[in-house]
């Protein structure tokens, strides 16, 4: 039953974050972050097949464990974090929440840029013996 469950959920992170790659509000790593995780519990099979996709690559390989973003690729993540930001400031009109959110979404943007920033272990001692 839970192999079952997490075949399905998986299924389900995987069909939302391949619509986020056309749609800018889904966030298509974290769904496929989610997809990885609930296949690798799952079914080898599927994992495998999953994590050797050109979107798992694209997406996840390139970007979070490799961090090599293009500089269009951040503006895109910015951009789409600031409307996700954004849309519940301009629905609620509550200045605290706005407050709120506007420090996280900075905070978001100096972690981010910092993260992607850092060089990998691997290209630092490489630079390094250099």
């Amino acid at each position: 039953m839970k192999k079952i469950l997490y075949i399905s959920l998986g299924s389900l992170t995987f069909v939302l974050g391949t619509l986020g790659i056309f749609l800018p509000i889904l966030p298509t790593t974290v769904f496929y972050l989610l997809t990885a995780f609930f296949w690798m519990r799952s079914s080898e099979r599927l994992y495998a097949k999953f994590i050797g996709s050109n979107h798992y690559q694209k997406y996840i390989q390139e970007s979070i464990v490799e961090k090599k973003i293009t500089p269009m690729g951040r503006v895109k993540l910015f951009t789409t974090l600031f409307i996700v930001f954004a849309i519940p400031c301009l629905i609620v009109r509550n200045p605290f929440m706005t407050m709120t959110l506007t420090f996280v979404y900075v905070a978001h943007l100096i972690a981010l840029n910092l993260y992607f920033n850092k060089k990998n272990g691997k290209e630092a001692e490489k630079s390094e013996r250099s």
